[in-house]
């Protein structure tokens, strides 16, 4: 794939290999200042389009009152995100000819024109609806190069000791939506009265001043990716003027090859599931974890507080691993084993002490906070890591196919979650389960699996 388009002729390396001493610098690369600016409005975009995906969830209770929406209703407002993630080939295709910029202002498109269409404050309540769920499909549809092109965005731009960091924190900012949302809504957005007796009157002026708060956000929320398609269509190149790195100029390749030797390869499905289970459970967890928390007197704004705190938590300790794994290479499994280890401990405690009556476990709000967010914390933390070893194992298949396919099977993961609740959503404690035994089986799958660095063996014994 390169870092633009994929004709044969760009497939070349760019820069020639000779034969220097080991760990010297490559001569001919360059690693530019600009790759921050690359790299703030890439992380931005992703960070409205995760605030957009979770938006409905955390004001669940809202929602009910200003426009009617049930729990499956809610329920299919998240699952938007993994159901516009079908044409990912689309995506995948369109990044390896035209390179990130295209995939990038395409998406960014998407978000913009679903961002509008859920903002038209229309009074006919069922086609104001159909709006609301027509824009966060489309904004599903940025998911794709939002969720997958952070790897090749760090390989393109980074030098190899910056990498992984980049990674974290291009892949980890639509998270960071994801729990900015959990305190913008709740914070922004009035929760109902349901312990008072209310009359008609009353009723009516509070769901009015619940709607125009929603609609305060929405609008907000579309200047803000207004601002950022402006941005990136007036300045994100697809690639630097010289490549950062060895394996940012070696040759890749091509498209249906790619995707050949992906899915023929046992050791990258084995850990593309197990990246795809606890990530897409968790996706579909914390996107009703309002839901989830209401049977345990939870109300709106602390469960949104305990879903923000799980997925900064994640954010920053992801980062803090990344820059760690950056500073002492080879060591991506070892992460990743303890990081499982963590996240099925703490979700095993969240799912027992849920269930109080049986277990008899104290479930004070202390606990509940405290192993909620262990959990968002582990396994947020975890996708950077994942994503570097995906590409250390199928080098030199472009990191944007790479990502892009292990992305779809969490979404896959997700949407399918997100489709049994629209039936199950009366008793969710399933849902905990579901979370718990996502963890285990992916700590089972990395333990077994065989490591391999083979686009570091490029970067540090090749030299040109």
């Amino acid at each position: 794939m390169g870092a633009g388009s994929s004709i044969e002729a760009e497939r070349e390396p760019l820069l020639a290999p000779s034969y220097a001493e080991p760990n010297s610098p490559p001569v001919n690369s360059r690693v530019y200042g600009r790759r921050w600016l690359v790299l703030t409005l890439f992380s931005l975009l992703g960070l409205m389009q995760g605030m957009v995906w979770n938006f409905w969830g955390p004001i669940q209770n809202s929602a009910a009152h200003a426009y009617g929406f049930t729990k499956s209703d809610i329920a299919v407002l998240v699952l938007w995100g993994p159901v516009g993630y079908f044409p990912w080939l689309l995506f995948m295709w369109l990044m390896d000819k035209k390179g990130l910029r295209a995939s990038l202002l395409l998406s960014a498109f998407f978000m913009l024109l679903g961002s509008a269409l859920r903002s038209i404050p229309l009074t006919d309540e069922p086609l104001r609806r159909w709006l609301i769920h027509g824009g966060q499909f489309l904004n599903g549809l940025a998911g794709p190069t939002i969720m997958s092109a952070g790897p090749f965005l760090s390989t393109t731009w980074f030098a190899p000791d910056q990498r992984a960091t980049a990674t974290a924190v291009a892949s980890l900012f639509s998270y960071l939506g994801g729990a900015a949302s959990f305190v913008v809504g709740p914070l922004v957005v009035p929760a109902p009265n349901d312990t008072q007796a209310r009359t008609t009157m009353t009723a009516a002026i509070l769901d009015n001043s619940i709607r125009d708060r929603i609609q305060l956000v929405l609008y907000t929320e579309l200047a803000a990716i207004a601002v950022l398609f402006a941005a990136v269509l007036l300045y994100f190149p697809s690639r630097p003027p010289m490549p950062p790195s060895v394996a940012a100029a070696s040759q890749r390749l091509s498209y249906r090859s790619s995707i050949c030797r992906l899915l023929s390869n046992l050791r990258f499905l084995m850990i593309a599931v197990a990246y795809a289970v606890p990530t897409g459970v968790m996706a579909g967890w914390s996107g009703v974890l309002d839901m989830v928390l209401t049977p345990a007197k939870v109300s709106q704004v602390d469960a949104g507080w305990i879903g923000f705190w799980s997925t900064v938590g994640g954010c920053v300790f992801g980062v803090a691993m990344a820059r760690f794994a950056d500073s002492i290479r080879g060591m991506l499994k070892l992460i990743l084993v303890l990081m499982l280890a963590g996240a099925s401990l703490a979700s095993t405690w969240f799912t027992l002490t849920c269930l109080s009556r049986v277990t008899h476990l104290p479930a004070t709000a202390a606990i509940l906070y405290t192993s909620c967010i262990l959990v968002g914390i582990f396994i947020n933390s975890s996708v950077p890591i994942f994503l570097e070893l995906f590409i250390e194992t199928v080098y030199p298949v472009p990191e944007g196919i790479t990502c892009g396919v292990v992305t779809f099977l969490g979404n896959l993961v997700c949407g399918l979650l997100l489709f049994f609740l629209t039936f199950y959503c009366t008793d969710v404690s399933w849902l905990n389960w579901c979370l718990t035994g996502s963890c285990l089986f992916s700590l089972v799958l990395i333990l077994f699996f065989r490591e391999s660095y083979d686009r570091l063996y490029l970067d540090v014994f090749v030299s040109v």
